[in-house]
């Protein structure tokens, strides 16, 4: 199958509504970091690892370990394992395989001075960690070397997203889409525009992706795209779809399970909901699956266990931190609703002078709100909200800081465009949400 680029396939999406005089209607359809409420992008490997994807992985890295025995300076497989180390990490949600990662990054290095594979991994272990800065320098030096690496390309758009430079961000989608159009920067194009309130050139884009991917992992990782953005626009029976059909490419991937978890919470089926969950953060306790099972727990009636999952969210940031990872975005929002406030504050605010994103600004803003600086915290969450990112979220947390200095007109509006967006993007908070709206003399139904 010949590829196309995304901005021809907008294209022709485009000129195909203009001919039809609008009568072709593209609905249905929608991924991480407002964990816990919505992985802002279903961000995965910049790059299918040949074999190495799925099942696979555990037995790819036993077959490069082995050949790395029988041949020592072999700098393309050290390369290999290093990025299939960060991959392993990412699923199973262990952070200590960054260090094994560097290891295996440096020797390759030491090899090979400027192999741009080598680099563009050490530029996924930086952005895995959380240093986006440093994700951005290993992105280009690798893109100095070689400037069709598609690893390097992807990353260095996660790494100018993931610091707010949203306008650079898609000028390197489009750079990235003429030189490697595929799957890694199809979705990475997608969010780009995401951000900006464009959901339907997501959704677009999302399709033709999928459209054009056969490998089974590449299948799950769209669909599972597709899903999440389905899930953030409250269209729940579009997500569940989605995700099925991401968990028939691959029954074990995670993000769909999670994705499905929570259409099924939104949609009122709690039972389903925890125990998708609950596989999920057995195989992979994040900060955002955890506070998301807390939350139904909590919903549920059951505060004990809800508290259990909120204090794993620690135990994982500990662990985290103890391995070379920021994880202040990953918990200021959780410390916030089910923790600490003061410590909530102290996070944001140190994240928010590492990155400016519409993220970092919605942390900040509900930290500053939930320890009674609400003057402070409205400027913030306004600036979360300034990109047109359909986020429900982010509204609900603008509302609820709106009504605490008495803007109830303000507060109205955009808790009532929480709750239409998405009315089930959070157990607690949607119900804090109509709460606050019925106070407000609003239409909470």
């Amino acid at each position: 199958m010949a590829r196309i680029s995304v901005r021809s396939a907008v294209a022709v999406v485009a000129l195909a509504l203009a001919l039809t005089s609008g009568a072709l209607v593209v609905g249905g359809g929608p991924g991480g970091d407002g964990a816990g409420r919505s992985t802002p992008a279903a961000v995965g490997p910049a790059a299918p690892l040949d074999g190495l994807r799925g099942g696979d992985l555990d037995r790819g890295v036993e077959a490069l370990r082995t050949r790395l025995r029988e041949q020592p300076k072999d700098f393309t497989s050290w390369a290999t394992l290093g990025t299939a180390y960060v991959e392993q990490a990412r699923t199973r949600g262990d952070p200590a395989l960054y260090r094994a990662a560097d290891r295996a990054l440096d020797r390759s290095l030491e090899l090979r001075p400027g192999y741009d594979a080598a680099l563009a991994g050490r530029a996924a272990v930086a952005a895995a960690r959380h240093d986006f800065r440093g994700a951005l320098r290993h992105a280009e030096a690798a893109l100095a070397e070689n400037p069709y690496s598609e690893p390097a390309l992807a990353t260095r758009i996660d790494a100018l997203v993931e610091l707010g430079r949203y306008g650079a961000a898609s000028r390197a989608a489009d750079e990235a889409d003429e030189r490697q159009p595929g799957v890694p920067v199809f979705t990475r194009y997608a969010y780009v525009r995401e951000l900006r309130g464009d959901t339907a050139s997501a959704r677009r884009v999302l399709e033709r992706a999928l459209d054009g991917a056969t490998a089974p992992g590449d299948v799950a990782y769209v669909a599972t795209a597709l899903g999440q953005l389905a899930w953030r626009q409250g269209e729940y029976k579009a997500a569940l779809r989605h995700c099925g059909a991401a968990l028939r490419a691959d029954s074990t991937y995670l993000p769909a399970l999670e994705c499905r978890a929570r259409a099924r919470a939104a949609r009122g089926g709690t039972a389903a909901a925890l125990a998708g969950l609950r596989d999920v953060v057995g195989r992979q306790p994040l900060p955002g699956p955890l506070v998301a099972l807390g939350e139904l727990y909590e919903a549920k009636g059951d505060p004990a266990r809800a508290r259990e999952q909120y204090r794993l969210v620690d135990v994982w940031a500990a662990l985290a931190r103890a391995n070379g990872v920021d994880p202040d975005l990953d918990t200021a929002l959780a410390e916030a609703d089910h923790g600490d406030r003061a410590e909530a504050l102290r996070a944001a605010r140190a994240e928010w002078e590492r990155r400016r994103t519409v993220h970092t600004a919605d942390a900040l803003g509900w930290a500053l709100h939930v320890n009674g600086r609400d003057e402070e915290a409205l400027r913030y969450a306004r600036r979360a909200t300034a990109t047109g990112f359909k986020e429900a979220a982010f509204r609900y947390h603008r509302g609820m800081i709106e009504r605490a200095v008495g803007d109830e007109a303000a507060a109205r509006g955009s808790l009532t465009s929480a709750l239409r967006l998405n009315p089930g993007f959070s157990p607690v908070g949607a119900r804090e949400a109509r709460e606050a709206l019925r106070s407000l003399g609003g239409d909470a139904s």
